[in-house]
């Protein structure tokens, strides 16, 4: 896991931020009000346990949580289970006492660092998460805004408690269950809300959209009651929050736990329950609130768990239903513009006085009002330009992802999460089954090496493939078994690898290296061949066979397929002497590293660098003890596209200037005369040239001097001249292109020299 960028949180109560959170806060509480009532309705428990979540969720969980952006409280993919293990415990009072359990259990999972796990959600599936919440809200909230309150506001599963199910529920509506007053006031919300988006000076304003549709909303029910008849809206259209005529009653609303059950087995399994449900919930949509904070900040999950388990703990002993990061809310928040956590604690305050002072107020906003606030906010979520990203991503994201999306809208929240995880595992699994080794084939003089490397994970179910990659080695193959980037190999891989080594690959004249196996995994590393230049390889290639080596690494390099050499090892082989096979000159520039580019080992070759890889004293003295002295058999001459000493020459010699005088380098001078035969006539004499020719004709330059300079090694080195006529080395020229990785090799394959 990579570690996290640490960021210095803003002070809750900055001037610079204080009144958007407030603002966020307001937006959040008018949204939060009827999802709590909605979703304490559809777990079959009292309304008041689901307003007790949400004030606990907003002051408790979020004083104690690290999240900037999330928004706790009841939860909609906590209802069937809810409803369920209040059932089967017989009591609401039992139910709190699993609650209070569930609270101390995650406050556990907190400690021992459990919000690790959150590392390994698929982002897949927590794209899809956020997709389907949109959709689901846009489903769910038509009814709404056009006055059908059969189903629940809150309530997310695809079944409903009115027996109907998400899409029966829109045919209903459209059958004609249509109330006229609330559907006119969910129009003129959705209106409101889009203008505001649309209209720059309006969302730049301090007065949020939400709260002037809620005050709209609640002054065109006003309108409508006067005017009577269908026109009116009634209390089933309206937020319904109980109401306590007195602080003894209000008080009177809050549960206690039954503590006698502690002894009952089944309270501890439903708080078990609870607690490993609400914590993955919580993880899952603390990331996915992340994905859409325009600040890309970072929760940090295991607090979270924490938070999370003080909020249950607390809801159990008041009375209030199991809390978790809730994904509306926090999306909500998010696309309020909050700023810090106040928002969250804001809001939980808001819940306490609308439902402890005021409740008869509250009780006058039209429920289509709000559920137009969460209309938007769903189509803000299920972007089409997220399910475009997705695609482009290729199947191996998109599906996972598209299942995750129809799983939770034909389902429920927790269902339709679970299936998008299994989905993606397969995907991983079946990524990792396709490829548990990378198989790379080296070729060299005494036989090609093939190169077999691990992946980080090779389980019992790589063992197949490992089997079949080994049973293909023919007779004579030389292997290297790389497991320098294995953290886990199954012990039947192990014994198939020991096996092969110790049975049948000497019966089969098969050389096998090991390498990188840790000592855990009782298998050491074993060393049969040289994997490096040797000298007796030095003596037996010819410059051809040199050409057909620096071809396949330069080839292994462009498709990124390079191989995972053992340089340590490769250290320690040639510190006693070196077999380089070749001088390479190249240029200075730092994108050219030529080891890297014809992927070769340590020893390999000489490498010798200069700007414009042009040919001096020097550097002539240093391929002269190159061929002579250490015996390479190939000498290459190696320039580049986009060459900055070729570019300087050419515009150097095309204004008429001095290197020194120009630059102020007083030894420059000597490379641009080097370069100078190779530019000729074709510098450019109209500052009318495109950039783009100029490019073209530099790059033409670049490898005129490449074979100009091979030319000049043998006219000015008896030495290599004598070595080129004997047929000992070769000199050859390529050029090196900056865009794409790829070498060309210009000295054609027959002849020992190039002339330029």
């Amino acid at each position: 896991m990579l570690p996290q960028p640490t960021t210095t949180p803003t002070p809750l109560f900055s001037p610079s931020t204080i009144v958007k959170d407030l603002v966020a806060g307001l937006v959040v509480f008018l949204v939060a009000l009827p999802l709590c009532l909605g979703i304490a309705l559809a777990s079959g428990a009292d309304l008041f346990s689901g307003l007790l979540s949400g004030i606990v969720g907003g002051i408790i969980v979020a004083a104690f949580s690290g999240s900037q952006t999330s928004v706790s409280g009841p939860a909609a993919g906590l209802t069937a289970i809810v409803a369920a293990q209040i059932a089967l415990l017989g009591s609401f009072e039992a139910f709190l006492l699993a609650v209070t359990i569930a609270g101390l259990i995650q406050i556990g999972f907190g400690v021992a660092k459990g919000g690790a796990l959150s590392a390994f959600f698929p982002s897949s599936v927590i794209k899809g998460l956020l997709v389907a919440i949109g959709v689901i809200l846009i489903l769910k909230q038509i009814p709404h805004v056009v006055g059908h309150d059969a189903d629940p506001e809150g309530e997310m599963s695809f079944n409903q408690p009115d027996n109907e199910n998400t899409f029966t529920e829109l045919f209903t509506t459209f059958a004609g269950d249509i109330h006229q007053g609330a559907m006119v006031i969910g129009l003129i919300s959705i209106a409101i809300l889009l203008l505001w988006d649309r209209i720059p000076a309006l969302k730049k304003s301090l007065v949020p959209a939400p709260l002037l549709v809620v005050i709209a909303g609640t002054g065109l029910s006003f309108l409508f009651q006067k005017m009577g008849g269908d026109w009116t809206v009634e209390g089933s259209h309206l937020v319904q929050i109980p109401i306590a005529e007195s602080a003894s009653e209000f008080i009177g609303f809050l549960r206690l736990p039954d503590f006698k059950q502690l002894v009952n087995p089944a309270v501890y399994l439903a708080a078990i329950t609870i607690a490993v449900v609400a914590s993955l919930e919580t993880l899952l949509n603390l990331e996915a609130v992340d994905k859409i904070d325009p600040e890309k900040r970072n929760s940090p999950p295991s607090r979270e768990l924490i938070a999370q388990g003080c909020g249950n703990l607390v809801c159990g002993m008041i009375g209030g239903l199991p809390v978790t990061s809730v994904i509306v809310r926090g999306s909500v928040n998010v696309n309020a513009g909050n700023k810090t956590k106040l928002s969250a604690m804001f809001h939980g305050v808001l819940l306490l006085i609308a439902v402890a002072l005021l409740p008869k107020l509250m009780n006058m906003i039209p429920l289509s009002a709000l559920a137009a606030i969460l209309l938007v906010t769903g189509f803000k979520l299920a972007s089409p330009t997220l399910f475009k990203q997705m695609w482009k991503e290729g199947r191996y994201q998109f599906i996972p992802f598209i299942v995750t999306v129809v799983a939770i809208v034909m389902t429920d929240l927790l269902v339709g999460i679970l299936i998008g995880l299994g989905v993606a595992i397969l995907f991983i699994l079946n990524s990792n089954l396709r490829r548990p080794i990378r198989r790379v084939i080296e070729r060299r003089l005494a036989g090609d090496i093939t190169h077999i490397e691990l992946a980080n994970q090779v389980s019992f179910l790589n063992r197949a493939a490992v089997e079949r990659t080994l049973n293909e080695a023919g007779e004579g193959t030389r292997l290297v078994i790389d497991a320098t980037e294995s953290d886990y190999i199954d012990p039947d891989v192990l014994s198939l690898i020991r096996d092969f080594t110790d049975n049948i690959a000497p019966k089969r004249n098969v050389l096998v290296n090991l390498v990188g196996f840790r000592t855990k995994y009782e298998l050491n590393d074993v060393i049969q061949f040289a994997d490096y230049t040797t000298r007796e390889l030095q003596e037996q290639i010819t410059a051809d066979q040199v050409i057909d080596l620096l071809q396949d690494g330069n080839a292994r390099f462009v498709k990124g397929t390079r191989l995972n050499r053992d340089l340590g090892r490769q250290v320690n082989a040639t510190a006693a002497g070196q077999n380089p096979l070749a001088a390479i000159l190249s240029c200075i520039d730092s994108r050219v590293p030529t080891e890297l580019v014809f992927d070769l080992g340590v020893g390999d070759i000489f490498s010798v660098r200069v700007a414009g890889n042009v040919v001096g004293t020097k550097s002539l003295g240093s391929i002269e003890y190159a061929v002579a002295v250490a015996g390479v058999k190939l000498v290459m001459v190696l320039g580049h596209t986009r060459c900055g000493a070729v570019t300087s020459s050419v515009q150097l010699i095309s204004n008429g200037q001095n290197a020194e005088s120009a630059t102020g380098c007083q030894h420059l001078q000597s490379i641009v005369d080097e370069i100078a035969p190779s530019v000729g006539h074709d510098h450019p004499n109209s500052d009318n040239e495109s950039a783009e020719e100029f490019e073209k004709m530099v790059d033409e330059v670049a490898r005129r001097n490449v074979l100009h300079t091979v030319s000049l090694i043998t006219e000015r080195s008896d030495v290599i001249a004598k070595a080129v006529a004997s047929g000992q080395v070769k000199v050859v020229g390529a050029i090196y292109d900056v865009k794409t990785g790829h070498i060309d090799f210009l000295t054609p394959r027959n002849s020992q020299v190039a002339t330029a």
